[in-house]
């Protein structure tokens, strides 16, 4: 591990930086911790480490806009230093930890020892969700006023859908007041009780309960008019059908305040990954079918969505050693994030550019976050990449404590090379 003091100048780099159009070759000068000049590589100091790039990409640190850390409350599936490796090793140096933790994220204080653990890991800034509701129950409003002035970047009841209309009412209303977001788990969750997969032919086939993709909708069409009366701020997380993106689309073009981003397994797998009743395939949302998987990727080239998150939802193997119906849903996201979006760029559906703005520039301006940039002035969080360096996804040999992986097997074009935080490297 380098000294975060230490200038180091990376030659023969491709910069691509979206928050400022940037993509050529050229250089990059760190000097403690900060990014002071990028071009041709002169004028470096004497005492300059150099890294040669050798035609690699360099690029703003990711910044993961949704993941679940077990701690505080269930460190038996991951700590936040098992995670801050994981982020690391996948190039990410930014996160937005869901409150949904034991206890949950409603109290100023829970807000603030959540900052305060990422910066002692050295390699990554949390920017922790505020509770929308007390414990995340869905009941009574949680302080977001107080919770905002801890360091709350947003609010949400996490993996719980805001089920009360009312509710959702008076959080969108009273998040306005600050100029604040709040993020919706989009499904309705009565329609969703029981289920265990997409409801349909694949699930009738394996007689698995089966969930109304109509559940997603209808959260989406009812919050879309709660934002229209309220004035307020809807983020809709990991949506995953093509009902979900029209609607989305449509009350972007009325002007609303309606955001939302999607995760990569509702862009790289379909329903039929899980195959025979593999577990590490159950998630939530479900994985749908061939014809939402295309319509989210048709939104993420045209704009409609805003980001993408990696969803990481660690579980313990006895969470998903389980028949199908009873196992955890939820998979592991963070090594993976950075490989499984560049598949979509291997395969012609996004330019280089609009995946690497969907993992930074885009979820920075999203939720005002100080990262996503190579500007001089800003932080030297880093990642380095070779777009086609190959890779295998095996579980049980990723970084991290959790392994239960939804892409387990899958060979990836895209490795991370190195990782940098404030300068200091912390992967490769």
């Amino acid at each position: 591990m380098m000294n975060a003091s230490q200038d180091i100048v990376f030659v023969n780099a491709r910069l691509l930086d979206p928050s400022r159009a940037l993509d050529a070759p050229g250089s990059l000068l760190v000097s403690k911790g900060v990014i002071m000049d990028h071009g041709s590589g002169s004028g470096v100091p004497e005492s300059a480490l150099v890294i040669d790039c050798d035609g690699a990409i360099l690029a703003p640190g990711l910044i993961d806009i949704r993941a679940t850390l077990g701690e505080p409350g269930a460190e038996y599936r991951e700590t936040i230093e098992t995670a801050a490796d994981a982020a690391a090793a996948g190039g990410i140096t930014t996160l937005c930890a869901l409150p949904d933790t034991e206890p949950a994220l409603d109290d100023p204080a829970l807000v603030q020892f959540m900052v305060r653990r990422g910066e002692a890991t050295g390699s990554l800034s949390i920017a922790p969700y505020g509770a929308a509701t007390k414990n995340c129950l869905g009941k009574e409003i949680a302080e977001l006023g107080l919770l905002r002035e801890a360091g709350a970047v947003a609010f949400t009841d996490g993996k719980r859908a805001i089920a009360n209309a009312r509710t959702m009412r008076l959080a969108l209303s009273y998040a306005r007041t600050f100029g604040s977001i709040i993020v919706q788990h989009p499904e309705e969750p009565t329609l969703a009780m029981g289920g265990a997969a997409t409801e349909g032919e694949l699930a009738t086939r394996l007689g698995l309960p089966g969930i109304s993709p109509a559940a997603e909708a209808i959260m989406i069409a009812r919050d879309i008019s709660l934002a229209r009366i309220t004035g307020g701020h809807v983020h809709f997380a990991h949506i995953s059908t093509c009902s979900a993106v029209n609607l989305i689309r449509a009350a972007k073009a009325e002007g609303l305040h309606v955001t939302c981003d999607t995760a990569p397994p509702y862009f790289d797998l379909n329903e039929t990954a899980i195959g025979d009743f593999r577990t590490y395939a159950k998630l939530s949302p479900p994985l749908r079918p061939e014809e939402d998987r295309l319509a989210i990727v048709a939104a993420l080239a045209d704009g409609t969505i805003d980001a993408i998150a990696s969803d990481h939802q660690p579980a313990d193997p006895d969470d998903k050693r389980l028949p199908f119906a009873q196992a955890s849903a939820g998979g592991i996201g963070l090594a993976t994030l950075l490989g499984i979006t560049l598949a979509r760029v291997h395969s012609g559906d996004l330019t280089m550019a609009t995946a690497i703005n969907l993992l930074t520039a885009g979820p920075a301006r999203l939720f005002g976050i100080q990262a996503g940039t190579l500007d001089r002035g800003a932080a030297a969080d880093l990642v380095l990449f070779h777009p086609e360096a190959a890779w295998k996804v095996e579980a049980g040999k990723l970084p991290g404590k959790a392994q239960n992986s939804p892409f387990d097997g899958r060979a990836l074009e895209g490795k991370v090379l190195g990782t940098w935080k404030s300068g200091r490297r912390v992967y490769g």
